[in-house]
């Protein structure tokens, strides 16, 4: 799985080039950590990117008193008008997945994007471009949490549920909240260079590019449910990892056919039984690497994938990541 799909257009060169106005779309109940990550890389002075920078403001998406989460009151620059002296646009997250849009917030971004704004979002503000029509038949993400929901209420979304973030040209989406500084570094990246990028996270004391996509972040991928003529399977598996549990044993262990077992597990656990399996193996290996100090050769042979090469091909295909860069991520003896 990708671990991002950006879109990166040839620019022009660093010194020809003026990242233009980007506008943030305030509204009451602003998520302020997304809110902040906007202003934190876009918002702050910065004297030494030169006459190219960014500029920014405000807009508020609706009349009346705006407060943020937690009670703080926001003042915005100006309204929905400022949307058309933008070159980018950014919807930090929504007040709720469930929550109405303003029509006149879904007009405004798609005028502004038909005359070439770059709409963005980060967390659940992909919802908002969803409610305007923006993503339509592109490719974009959301937290991980909500990616089910903005698929299922807007099929002609492409829902990517495992990355960071997705450029899709004009209109770029994030995962939830940290993930849009992801995204933040590579529009700058995208309009500046490399070198612009790295400056802004070093001061963001951060990597200029995070490894890995929003899988190796989600506590479980699966589902474990399981019917009650499954549960003894399930639980047989489960202890016994290391073990060469091929379809035919399975199949034994439950007193089925392997057809007929094979289409009872897809029906009551929502895939196939080799899927579950691996995801059962990646699991555990994930939590043996967060919670002890064995090799990666050793986690290797305790979950069934016998090598360290085949653990590393699955975190690598179905995490984008790796083991060891996931460990010193997640484990608590890496934490400081």
């Amino acid at each position: 799985m990708p671990v991002s799909v950006p879109i990166v257009p040839k620019t022009k060169s660093q010194s020809s080039v003026n990242a233009g106005l980007v506008a943030v779309v305030v509204y009451d109940g602003l998520s302020l950590f997304e809110y902040g990550c906007a202003v934190e890389v876009f918002g702050l002075p910065r004297p030494e990117m030169g006459d190219s920078w960014y500029r920014f403001t405000t807009c508020s998406a609706e009349s009346g008193r705006l407060r943020g989460s937690g009670g703080i009151q926001v003042q915005a620059d100006g309204g929905l008008e400022l949307l058309a002296k933008a070159k980018t646009i950014i919807i930090p997250g929504w007040r709720g997945i469930e929550a109405d849009v303003p029509p006149e917030l879904c007009r405004a971004l798609r005028k502004a994007n038909k005359r070439g704004a770059r709409v963005m979002s980060i967390c659940t503000g992909a919802f908002v471009l969803a409610a305007a029509g923006l993503l339509d038949g592109k490719r974009a993400t959301t937290h991980w949490r909500h990616a089910a929901a903005l698929a299922a209420r807007y099929p002609d979304v492409q829902v990517e549920a495992d990355v960071l973030y997705v450029d899709a040209g004009d209109v770029l989406t994030s995962a939830g909240s940290a993930a849009g500084i992801d995204l933040c570094l590579h529009l700058i990246r995208r309009d500046l260079g490399p070198r612009a990028a790295n400056q802004v996270a070093r001061r963001l004391v951060m990597p200029p590019h995070r490894e890995g996509g929003q899988a190796q972040y989600i506590d479980e991928p699966v589902s474990k449910r399981s019917g009650s003529s499954l549960a003894p399977l399930v639980d047989a598996v489960r202890a016994t990892l290391d073990e060469g549990w091929s379809i035919v044993k399975m199949a034994k262990q439950t007193a089925m056919s392997a057809r007929t077992f094979q289409r009872h597990f897809v029906s009551t656990m929502g895939m196939p039984p080799g899927e579950w399996l691996l995801s059962e193996r990646l699991g555990r290996a994930r939590a043996l690497l967060e919670e002890t100090g064995l090799s990666v050769d050793e986690i290797a042979v305790q979950v069934g994938f016998g090598a360290a090469a085949t653990l590393r091909n699955h975190f690598r295909t179905r995490l984008g990541t790796s083991p060891g860069y996931y460990r010193r991520r997640f484990s608590a003896s890496e934490a400081h």
